[in-house]
């Protein structure tokens, strides 16, 4: 099977499986089919791209209800550490965090579900990072939480003077500050 729950109710991540030999690989990035064998029925409708550098961390973010997104999340080149909080109120896992190491060596996805901020920091040289969305993006509805909020403990392995943010990330509010409107529905 090429998903592996995490302790969090939906939060998956994807390992397709990677057809190496001398010329080098090939694998499905995704394939819808694989998805509806396990149940998993999600409509992308729209691909980000984004390029950094070392230090740079963006997020956490989201965006609130109706305009949430499932994402699914890979590296293109580089590595990530790759960071998701639960903001769906009465899940088993409300407000907290979950990482994962993604990079273009280990292949590894994650499909966030709709109710997670969202966020990466860079600890190659460059990253660039594709993400598929099953919602559109919608400037008014979107939201954050404090990257460094000392209540999520999120170790994103970058020495503190390398932290690189946009303003927009650097003023959001702690998890307890920030307004949402997320149901866990498990």
């Amino acid at each position: 099977m090429p998903f592996t729950k995490t302790q969090f109710p939906g939060l998956l991540i994807f390992e397709p499986k990677v057809f190496g030999d001398n010329r080098g690989y090939f694998f499905e990035s995704y394939n819808q089919k694989v998805f509806l064998e396990e149940k998993i029925e999600i409509d992308f409708v729209q691909d980000n791209q984004a390029s950094s550098t070392f230090g740079v961390i963006r997020g956490l973010h989201y965006q609130l209800e109706p305009y949430t997104q499932t994402k699914l999340i890979r590296v293109l080149s580089g590595s990530i550490i790759d960071a998701v909080v639960d903001l769906r109120k009465n899940s088993p896992t409300y407000g907290k965090a979950y990482t994962i190491e993604l990079s273009a060596e280990n292949k590894k996805q994650l499909l966030v579900p709709r109710g997670f901020a969202h966020g990466y920091s860079v600890i190659s040289e460059t990253a660039e990072v594709f993400y598929k969305c099953d919602a559109f993006y919608n400037k008014e509805s979107e939201g954050g939480v404090a990257w460094n909020d000392p209540l999520l403990n999120i170790d994103w392995r970058i020495p503190t003077e390398n932290v690189k943010v946009s303003e927009k990330d650097s003023i959001y509010p702690s998890l307890e500050n920030c307004k949402h409107n997320f149901e866990f529905n498990g």
